[in-house]
């Protein structure tokens, strides 16, 4: 009898998680060995970053479809379903080709278990899932997202023909460092001979240290703000237009269903990195302004319910959430605004909470189901320091602290007068946004 899905992905989670590492590739290079090498079987874009790879890895992957290519896209982490990780041409495996995938791998991931010091993690497994799966489909294009880092990271079992760097800052500094320049150093690791870089606008010290790193492996490197970038953007009704100057030429008023200046940047990044990639003199405009039109990204901006408006975002660092709010400030006119609020108790949880202290009226402190979330009671007493008690309050559940945020925004207390009607804001860590997208009834990409 095949296992379901809920039993391979209990299988999975058996193993060591994504936030315990031992820095090797010996693992990953094992199983992939016995599995064919499929990572070499399809060119590779590969993506790395603080913030922003999701998204970006969705508009490649519209692009390059737009083209006629078939592609394989490998994400993480997951916002609802664990299949999400894994997508062949746009669309997420079924539940019966993962556990397809799983089963695929699973005897050779068994025979490296017994043969290798530690046993392979859920991500290291993830990974050989998914080139195996980008092999068997087969693709023409394989875009992946690190899942932390980038030298060590088991994606970089392959080397990537075209190296993608979103903007970097400060995250999982308990693995890669405290500094931006110390996090760089690691994630510069995907930039490989042989390959060529793609850069999203970065601090000085980060940009010296990618540099070199390219400059060392001999690969030639665009950067945003000299080879390409945003010419102009208005917000506009479910989203904004813009401009963008890319490697091949100029490419007018394109529409693209996401909130954010920094997704105009994200999608300027997408565009290079599949001029890049396919070393097009230039795109054909209608196929990219069909693409940017096309995409989605839950979870990231996401408006899913109106009246009152309840908006989603996974921010869960300072630089994420720094860019949700510049967003939530220029595009939206909440008054009052209510943060739900979650985040894991290994996060910069200060800093995170002094961002959100001047925008938002009331903070609901919750908690996700995750083992790393911090206690509701503990976020409400940090916030308390920071917003005063009265503007705090805790709800364990976060099916309560919905309804809380809601209720609050609905009624709009000490508001009446304002210009905008009240909103609710779901934000600090991805597992929380995933789940409150579950409570609220929204799947895969629908729109409210």
């Amino acid at each position: 009898m095949n296992p379901t899905l809920r039993e391979v992905e209990a299988e999975l989670l058996a193993r060591w998680p994504e936030t315990k590492l031992e820095p090797s590739l010996d693992r990953i290079r094992a199983i992939c060995e016995l599995l064919g090498n499929p990572q070499d079987a399809t060119p590779l874009i590969q993506l790395t970053g603080t913030n922003g790879k999701s998204t970006t890895s969705r508009m490649i992957d519209a692009l390059v479809r737009a083209l006629g290519l078939r592609t394989g896209r490998f994400t993480s982490p997951h916002l609802q379903s664990i299949t999400e990780r894994i997508s062949i041409d746009g669309d997420p495996l079924t539940d019966e080709e993962f556990v397809r995938a799983y089963e695929d791998v699973a005897p050779f991931a068994r025979l490296i278990d017994d043969q290798q010091e530690h046993p392979l993690s859920f991500f290291e497994l993830m990974v050989a899932m998914a080139y195996a799966s980008f092999a068997d489909a087969p693709v023409d294009a394989a875009i992946v997202e690190v899942g932390m880092g980038g030298s060590w990271d088991a994606t970089s079992v392959a080397d990537a023909r075209v190296a993608v760097v979103t903007p970097i800052g400060v995250d999982h500094a308990r693995y890669l460092g405290d500094s931006p320049e110390q996090i760089a150093v690691e994630k510069a690791g995907i930039i490989k001979p042989g390959g060529q870089v793609v850069l999203a606008g970065q601090q000085p010290e980060v940009l010296d240290v990618l540099m070199r790193r390219a400059i060392e492996v001999g690969a030639p490197v665009v950067r945003e703000g000299i080879d390409f970038g945003v010419e102009s953007r208005v917000p506009a009704v479910g989203g904004q237009q813009f401009t963008l100057q890319s490697l091949s030429g100029r490419y007018e008023n394109l529409l693209l269903p996401l909130h954010g200046e920094h997704q105009a940047r994200n999608a300027a990044l997408a565009l290079a990195a599949v001029e890049t990639f396919t070393g097009a003199k230039e795109l054909d405009p209608d196929l990219v302004r069909q693409a940017f039109g096309e995409v989605r990204s839950p979870g990231r901006l996401e408006v899913v319910r109106r009246g009152p408006a309840v908006l989603l975002d996974a921010a869960h660092n300072p630089h994420g959430v720094e860019t949700m709010l510049l967003a939530v400030q220029e595009e939206f006119s909440f008054s009052p605004l209510v943060g739900v609020v979650a985040m894991m108790g290994d996060k910069d949880v200060e800093e995170m909470l002094r961002q959100l202290e001047p925008v938002l009226a009331h903070i609901v402190a919750t908690e996700n189901s995750s083992d790393r979330s911090l206690p509701a009671i503990e976020l409400a007493q940090i916030a308390a320091d920071i917003f005063g008690e009265e503007r705090v309050s805790s709800a364990p559940r976060l099916d309560a602290a919905l309804e809380e945020g809601i209720a609050r925004a609905e009624s709009a207390e000490g508001y009446e007068d304002a210009v905008g009607s009240g909103g609710v804001l779901v934000t600090g860590s991805v597992v929380t946004v995933g789940e409150a997208r579950t409570l609220l009834g929204v799947t895969g990409e629908e729109r409210p």
